[in-house]
């Protein structure tokens, strides 16, 4: 699919929710996507997000980042920046940026893993808000070569198993059970 084609609604249209949960995710983003001038807008109290489990197939081995505000062991990923429509092309710079890794690839495809809404607590800067998030999965054949962007957002590589045990979240354990499958 090329760069033009891809949007949230194309990649929604041919994603299939594994659980009741997930579709009504699904159903919220389409939703957004529908009504929203820019559905990427963080002015919106349900905005698109898009994020990645980096992976390093030959290991099997994952890569978290410390999220500072969530407090928490996370995936890469983010908002997108002004006048970027592709959720694909967010999580790849995204990804560059969080940990400096040059040959982040699509793994095995570029197509999502995972739909989920995830609530955002309320911080000094912003009000509680929801992410509504676009999840794929990134490769890398440099391990070795991952750097924080900054020193408050350390990467740890990880097993499966330990990455499981080390996360709080639900529905990032969710997402690692889904790359765990493809391993």
């Amino acid at each position: 699919m090329g760069t033009a084609e891809r949007t949230a609604a194309t990649l929604l249209d041919a994603y299939r929710p594994a659980d009741d949960t997930e579709a009504a995710d699904v159903a919220k983003l389409v939703e957004l996507i529908k009504t929203a001038d820019d559905p990427w807008s963080r002015a919106l109290p349900l905005h698109l997000t898009s994020s990645a489990l980096v992976v390093h197939p030959a290991s099997c081995r994952v890569l978290l980042r410390w999220h500072e505000k969530m407090g928490g062991w996370l995936q890469i990923g983010g908002h997108g920046d002004p006048g970027e429509t592709d959720p694909f092309d967010v999580v790849l710079r995204e990804g560059r940026e969080e940990t400096n890794l040059a040959d982040l690839r699509p793994w095995p495809t570029a197509e999502l893993t995972h739909v989920v809404v995830v609530p955002v607590p309320e911080s000094p800067k912003e009000p509680a808000h929801d992410h509504a998030d676009l999840r794929f999965v990134l490769a890398t054949d440099t391990p070795e070569q991952a750097r924080p962007e900054k020193p408050t957002a350390p990467l740890k590589w990880l097993t499966l198993p330990e990455a499981l045990e080390l996360v709080a979240e639900d529905n990032l354990r969710e997402t690692l059970s889904r790359v765990e499958r493809l391993f």
